[in-house]
């Protein structure tokens, strides 16, 4: 198995998050206010080059108005299973 950071799978993860800011109207530096980060976190990971984990995902979801669970059954869906 390759490191999770360089997967296709990875990759649809930061994709999926990049849409959910879109559709939720925000720019990068909304996401990082309410995150109480740098804009450059937000733009690392949406790029892939920041891995993410649990908690953080978890705090991102909750920027985006959205629930964890609906990100993760958005992906199951990406991925076919």
């Amino acid at each position: 198995m390759e490191k999770s950071i360089y997967s296709a799978e990875y990759q649809q993860l930061c994709r999926l998050l990049r849409e959910l800011r879109q559709e939720a109207g925000l720019t990068q530096v909304q996401v990082a206010e309410r995150l109480g980060v740098p804009q450059s976190f937000v733009s690392k990971y949406e790029s892939g080059e920041r891995r993410l984990d649990v908690v953080e995902m978890y705090y991102i979801c909750k920027a985006l108005n959205t629930r964890i669970i609906d990100l993760l059954t958005a992906l199951e869906q990406r991925w076919g299973t």
